[in-house]
C-alpha cells in the first residue's frame, strides 16, 4: 500500500513533532488532527512554533528543546467533544453512591505545512488522478417486423 499524504520532494517522508495544550504530536502535510481547545475562529489558520523534531527522509533536526524558526501551519477546521468519560464513588453500608461524568472540548486542525531550517515549504501531496475509463460501445440492434 502507497501512502501518499506527507510525501515530500522526492517521496520523501516530511513529519514533525509538535507541542500544544501539554501534550505531543507527529504530523504530516494533510493530516487531520484533534488537540485541546483554541480560541480561534473557524476557518482561520493557526502557526503553531512548538516544534520539537523535524524529519525530512534521512535528514532529521532536533531541537534543544525547540527547533529554531521552524513552524506548522494549520487551519482551524471545529470544535468537537469527546465521549463522555464516567467517575464514580461509593462508600458501603451508608448508602452513598455518586456517578460523574464529564465531556472535554476538542478543535480539528487540519495539517497545511510544516517549515523549517534547511526544509523547503512542505504541502501536502497530491494524490494522482485515475483516468476515467473509456465509455463502452453497445450496439443495439432494432428488427422490424415486415407483417
Amino acid at each position: 500500500m502507497i501512502k501518499y499524504i506527507g510525501l515530500g520532494i522526492g517521496g520523501r517522508a516530511i513529519y514533525a513533532i509538535i507541542e500544544t495544550g501539554g501534550k505531543q504530536y507527529r504530523v504530516t502535510p494533510g493530516q487531520t488532527l484533534d488537540v485541546a481547545l483554541l480560541d480561534k475562529p473557524e476557518g482561520d489558520s493557526v502557526e503553531i512554533s512548538r516544534v520539537l523534531l523535524i524529519a525530512d527522509g534521512d535528514n532529521m533536526t532536533v531541537g534543544k528543546p525547540l527547533v529554531e524558526g521552524a513552524k506548522v501551519m494549520a487551519t482551524y477546521k471545529a470544535v468537537g467533544r469527546t465521549k463522555k468519560s464516567l467517575a464514580g464513588k461509593f462508600m458501603r453500608k451508608t448508602r452513598y453512591a455518586r456517578k460523574l461524568g464529564s465531556r472535554q472540548y476538542f478543535t480539528t486542525l487540519v495539517i497545511d505545512q510544516i517549515t523549517g531550517p534547511g526544509l523547503a515549504a512542505s504541502e501536502p501531496a497530491k494524490k494522482p488522478r485515475r483516468k476515467k475509463a473509456a465509455p463502452i460501445e453497445t450496439k443495439t440492434e432494432v428488427k422490424e417486423n415486415g407483417a
